[in-house]
C-alpha cells in the first residue's frame, strides 16, 4: 500500500532507512530519528548517490560534481573521507553495511530494504501511464495525487548550490510541474472543480505567471458559477503579464477568455480534455 509518510512496504522491526530528495535532503530511520548529514558537501555527495542509486559513480564524476570542475589536490582523499563518513554514520542508523559499496569502477549505492522518494516517484510514472492509455481516469487522478505528495518543495532545495545537483534539481522541479497540471485537467474532467478552488488560488500565488494553471483556476470557477472571479483571474494573469514581461497571454488563455464570455457549451462538458478544447 502507498505510504506517503513512510515510503516503506512493510516495515519490519528494523534497517530500513529513508531517503528523501524531493525537498530539502531529508534522512530517517525507523526509529523515526533524522539522521540527514550536515555538512554541505557530504549532503551534497548523498544527492549524487541518491541521483546514480542502483549505478555505478565514478569517482572522478563524483570529485567533478562536488567541486564544480575545478577540485582541489586533495580531492581524492577528501571524497574517500565523505563516503567513510557516510556509511558510518548510516550503519548506526540502521542501514545495511552494502547501502554504499565499493567496485573497481567506482561507487555505488544500493538501495535493497531503504526507500528513496525519487524512487517511488518514478515508479509511480510508469502506474500513472499506464492508467492514462486504459482511460482509467480515476486511479490516474488517484496516483498524480500519491505523487505530489511525496514532494515537500522544491528538490535538492538544500544544496542547489552545486551546479550539477542544480541541473537535475530543476529537470525534478519540471516534472512536478507537468503532474500537477495533469492532475488538476483530469480533476477538472471528473467534475471537482469547486474542490479545487483552495488549491488553484495556492498555486496561481505562488506561480503568478503560470498561464495553465490560471486555465484551470478560470475554468473552476466557470463551472461553480463565478463567472466574475473567473474574469477577475484572467485580468490578473494579463496584467501581471504585462507589467513583468511586456506581453499579452497566449493564444490558448485568450481563446479560452473569449470562450467564457461567449458562454461557449464545451466549458461545461467535463468529459472533454481541457488542452483540445481551447487551443483552437
Amino acid at each position: 500500500m502507498f505510504d506517503p509518510d513512510g515510503y516503506a512496504f512493510g516495515i519490519s522491526n528494523g534497517g530500513h532507512v529513508r531517503f528523501r530528495i524531493l525537498g530539502p535532503i531529508d534522512v530517517e530511520n525507523d526509529l523515526g530519528e533524522k539522521v540527514t548529514p550536515q555538512a554541505l558537501k557530504i549532503r551534497s555527495l548523498l544527492a549524487l548517490f541518491c541521483m546514480h542509486a542502483g549505478h555505478v559513480v565514478s569517482p572522478s564524476r563524483l570529485i567533478s560534481a562536488l567541486w564544480a570542475g575545478t577540485p582541489p589536490r586533495t580531492a581524492s582523499t577528501a571524497l574517500q573521507v565523505y563516503v567513510s563518513k557516510l556509511r558510518g554514520q548510516f550503519t548506526r542508523a540502521g542501514a545495511s553495511p552494502a547501502l554504499i559499496t565499493t567496485t573497481s569502477s567506482g561507487y555505488m549505492m544500493r538501495l535493497d530494504e531503504h526507500t528513496l522518494d525519487l524512487t517511488l516517484f518514478e515508479s509511480n510514472a510508469v502506474k500513472i501511464q499506464q492508467a492514462m492509455d486504459a482511460d482509467r481516469t480515476q486511479d490516474a487522478a488517484r496516483l498524480l495525487s500519491e505523487s505530489l505528495t511525496l514532494w515537500r518543495g522544491t528538490a535538492l532545495a538544500d544544496v542547489r548550490t552545486t551546479p550539477a545537483l542544480d541541473g537535475f534539481a530543476q529537470q525534478l522541479d519540471e516534472r512536478r510541474n507537468a503532474l500537477h497540471e495533469q492532475r488538476l485537467t483530469l480533476e477538472l474532467r471528473l467534475g471537482r472543480h469547486t474542490q479545487l478552488l483552495g488549491e488553484l488560488y495556492g498555486l496561481t500565488q505562488e506561480h503568478p505567471m503560470w498561464e495553465n494553471i490560471h486555465a484551470c483556476l478560470m475554468i473552476a470557477l466557470y463551472r461553480s458559477g463565478r463567472i466574475p472571479e473567473c474574469l477577475a483571474a484572467y485580468q490578473r494573469i494579463r496584467q501581471t503579464l504585462h507589467d513583468e514581461l511586456g506581453m499579452e497571454p497566449c493564444n490558448r488563455l485568450r481563446n479560452l477568455h473569449r470562450a467564457i464570455l461567449a458562454r461557449e457549451p464545451w466549458l461545461d462538458d467535463h468529459s472533454r480534455l481541457l488542452s483540445s478544447a481551447y487551443a483552437s
